[in-house]
Formats: C-alpha cells, structure tokens, sequence
C-alpha cells in the first residue's frame, strides 16, 4: 500500500481520463484522437498496448485488427511492417506507445498491458523513453501485473490487478483486512461487476483511508458522471471526452 502520491497522480482534484483518446471526432486510439483529448484539455489518457510478432509495442486495444481495421489479422502473429499500413476505420493507422510517449512529453498516460507478448516491450519503452513517472499500468492478469511490478521497480505506479480489486470489493463489505504491494496507487474499477456494486461510498471510505486512488471506467453519460464525484471518485474515465469534460469544467475541476 502507498502512503505518499506518485507523480503520475500528483494532481489538484478528480482526474479526467480520455479513454482510447476518445471516440468524439476521430477513431479510438488514434494519435488524432490523443491530439483531440489533448486540444480539449485533457492531462491524462487511457491506452492499452499489444505488441507485434517483432516486438513492436503498439497503443491498440483489441488483440486482432477485425473490428476497428476490418482485416482478419492478429497483433501477435503480424510484423510491424505489416500492421503499419492498415488503418483504424479506414482513416487513421495505428500508433506506437513510444510515438504516443513521444508526441505529448507532458500527458500522463494509464496503460492496460493486454498480452504477455507486451510485457517486455512495454517495460522497455518505459525505460528507454524515462516515462516512469508518468505512467500508471494496469492488467487484467495478476501474474503479468506482478512481473511489470517486479521489473519496474518501486519507483512504478500500477493500479490493481483483478484479485487485488476482488479482496478491495470483499473488504468493502466484511471489512476483512488486506494489504497491497508499495507500488499500487489505484483502484480503477467498473461501477458494477457481474451485477455486484463495486463502487459504492463505503468503497471511496476505504480507498481513502488505504491511501489508494479509485478511478471508474467507462462512464459516458454525463448524470452519471456527476453521480460519481458526487460520491467522491479520485477520476473518471470516458469515450465522451467532451461530456466529461463539461461535468468537469461545471464543479470547477477543468484545467
């Protein structure tokens, strides 16, 4: 458990999060929709990252290109040479983490490691491009998380990984006591999982006196939004940059 503020969170008030860059005006995880977050406002974003069969580590959610590129490929079995010339949407290509680190020295940038295959690339980047101190890095597997933690060092801000948040949402409601390791900062979470609540006021009561940050994702719509500072959430994160950005900007909290 933490007890002092990273920089990645060093920040006056709830933090506003454009998740993928935004979907508002150009297509999520696009450097033109990072650039768009950015022209708003926005100090942070949310990425994840996949890495190629060459080991080149690329700001892209899904792990194959059908969705959002139309091509029957997947990231893992593909060269960077390859991927380089589809397009998100037809319109815009896929980036590199280090472009994305690169483009805006200033932004603060979640990171969801989505692959094993990402997780040397990803702690390389880090390195290379001295970024730890504005990154937080998240994964939705334990063991990975735990290897990023362990290859970072204690200067790594990382959020929870899924037994972590499981033990959280436990000790919210029997109050059974846990620890965590010195490098986890947040607890970024859905307001509900499986139908269970796990953002609920006594869920903020604890973060708090755990000196952990809760950040909620996805949330969209701008009631809800309000709903959730109104609880006293440490940040939100949002496809709706511009929504979040107007409920922000009402309580004061906008750049």
């Amino acid at each position: 458990m933490s007890t002092a503020r990273h920089p990645y969170l060093q920040h006056d008030g709830p933090i506003a999060f454009a998740h993928r860059g935004g979907t508002s005006v150009a297509p999520e995880n696009s450097l033109r929709a990072f650039q768009d977050a950015v022209d708003l406002g926005y100090q942070y974003v949310e990425t994840d990252v996949h890495a190629t069969s060459d080991g080149v580590l690329v700001a892209f959610h899904d792990d194959d290109l059908k969705r959002t590129c139309g091509e029957d490929l997947a990231i893992a079995t593909s060269t960077w040479s390859r991927l380089s010339s589809a397009r998100i949407d037809g319109t815009d290509p896929i980036p590199l983490m280090e472009d994305l680190l690169g483009s805006w020295p200033d932004l603060r940038i979640n990171i969801d490691c989505k692959s094993e295959g990402a997780l040397e690339p990803l702690v390389a980047t880090i390195k290379r491009t001295n970024s730890i101190d504005r990154v937080c890095i998240g994964s939705f597997s334990d063991s990975r998380l735990q290897r990023i933690r362990d290859a970072l060092g204690d200067k790594a801000c990382t959020s929870m990984g899924p037994r972590e948040v499981a033990k959280f949402v436990a000790a919210t409601n029997i109050r059974t006591p846990f620890s965590l390791p010195p490098t986890v900062y947040a607890a970024q979470v859905p307001v509900k999982q499986a139908g269970l609540p796990i953002v609920t006021k006594r869920a903020v009561q604890l973060a708090r006196k755990m000196g952990v940050a809760i950040h909620v994702w996805t949330i969209d719509d701008p009631l809800e939004i309000a709903q959730l500072l109104d609880l006293g959430v440490d940040g939100v994160m949002s496809d709706d940059t511009r929504a979040l950005r107007d409920v922000f900007a009402a309580r004061g909290f906008w750049p």
